[in-house]
């Protein structure tokens, strides 16, 4: 490993192939000295990233940005390139049709001869192994503010080709307060969480309020894809099993999250295609899934990627897990929403999706208003449950006619 100026990684990056594809952190661990030195130095390149915040793909002619789950810096890019595809086969793409010419990591510094990848690991040792196969760069921005953690996340020294030294803190994103519709879900989902589970959640705000009201459980575990600040809450307050890894492969939350983790031996960062793989998951105890969607149809469909059509999210590792806590002994896939949607000002539960499908055959759907059981029952069945459970009142007998046309009801 090589320390280099900006101005001479600016040379390193100059001299790469002609729109080169360049992956890179993503979430909370993009680096932004190293997203400004590519696009001052490049007229044309794609950047490859996972939920990205705002700068990581300038909005300019020539950059083009490319990504398997679209954040929030991403969503309305005019160089929009989404790939879909569920997070445990992400890495795999990299393999083929999506060959890096470079990797820029955002690390922690050495110790012992290994930097760590912090707070994402995700895709990075999958892309890093890819590029080296076919002469990349690897190009590491060393951050004395990035948490050391362990596991897939510790990279060697020797295998980064040039590195930066940078002091900048991570971008935190405080726990939300969750409103009465939200802590009301996260109730009726905490209460069909058993002792000794082993817990997913996904991004969003009621997943969160679900893990907020699971403080008075023992023995949990954690086998997640992600996790924020209230796993250390539950942590310090004696809800998780002490003996056991908290298994993660990023993580977004607070200063004090980050201090936490810093050479926490106990959180083990793996790769996605480890956290992710429906195999892996099925054999944690008790797997939970808990995850949201932005609507569900009376056959138990969910759609959690497209707003008219035009791509606001993606698969991301929904679909992994929830094939994974079905074939888990004692698990189950919780989808949890409200059941009107407050911006769009209409019900979240629909006759029929028109949108592609994001994923289906869940254990339950859980509103504010209740649990529509649906693992079991026949469509028939799941279609009333749905209606009666968890649906808007105000919609309800619309959808009891909707039920009938579709031979639901």
């Amino acid at each position: 490993m090589q320390i280099v100026s900006t101005q001479a990684l600016a040379s390193v990056f100059s001299a790469l192939p002609d729109n080169p594809r360049i992956v890179v952190s993503g979430n909370a661990a993009t680096p932004p000295v190293a997203i400004g030195i590519i696009d001052a130095t490049l007229e044309r390149y794609t950047i490859h990233a996972l939920n990205a915040g705002k700068g990581v793909a300038p909005e300019r002619e020539g950059v083009t940005a490319e990504t398997c789950f679209v954040g929030g810096g991403m969503r309305k890019h005019p160089g929009l390139s989404y790939v879909p595809a569920r997070l445990s086969l992400v890495p795999r793409l990299f393999q083929g049709p999506l060959p890096p010419d470079a990797v820029i990591l955002h690390c922690a510094p050495a110790r012992e001869g290994q930097l760590s990848l912090g707070i994402e690991c995700n895709i990075l040792p999958s892309a890093i192994e890819a590029c080296r196969a076919r002469s990349g760069r690897i190009i590491a921005v060393i951050n004395d503010q990035m948490p050391y953690t362990y596991g897939d996340a510790q990279i060697p020294v020797d295998i980064v080709d040039y590195a930066i030294e940078v002091s900048a803190p991570l971008p935190e994103v405080p726990p939300a307060t969750p409103d009465e519709a939200s802590t009301r879900i996260g109730e009726l989902v905490a209460a069909r969480v058993p002792d000794g589970a082993t817990l997913q959640a996904g991004i969003g705000a009621i997943p969160d309020a679900t893990i907020g009201q699971l403080g008075g459980h023992t023995g949990l575990r954690i086998w997640t894809e992600t996790f924020s600040d209230g796993v250390l809450a539950l942590d310090r307050g004696g809800a998780m099993d002490p003996n056991q890894p908290l298994t993660t492969s990023f993580m977004i939350g607070t200063r004090e999250l980050y201090d936490w983790v810093d050479g926490n031996h106990r959180v083990r960062m793996m790769r996605t295609e480890r956290t992710n793989d429906p195999s892996m998951i099925a054999l944690q105890r008790y797997m939970t899934s808990i995850n949201t969607a932005l609507e569900i149809d009376l056959f138990g469909q969910a759609n959690a990627s497209r707003i008219k059509a035009r791509i606001y999210s993606g698969f991301g590792g929904q679909t992994d897990f929830i094939v994974g806590a079905l074939h888990s002994p004692g698990g189950a896939a919780y989808m949890a929403l409200r059941s009107w949607h407050p911006k769009a000002n209409v019900s979240t539960i629909v006759p029929l999706i028109d949108e592609p499908v994001t994923s289906f055959q869940q254990s339950a759907v859980v509103t504010e208003n209740g649990v529509a059981e649906l693992w079991g029952y026949s469509q028939q069945a799941q279609a009333r449950h749905l209606i009666r459970d968890a649906a808007h009142p105000d919609v309800r007998e619309e959808l009891w006619e909707e039920a009938a046309e579709l031979g639901l009801a």
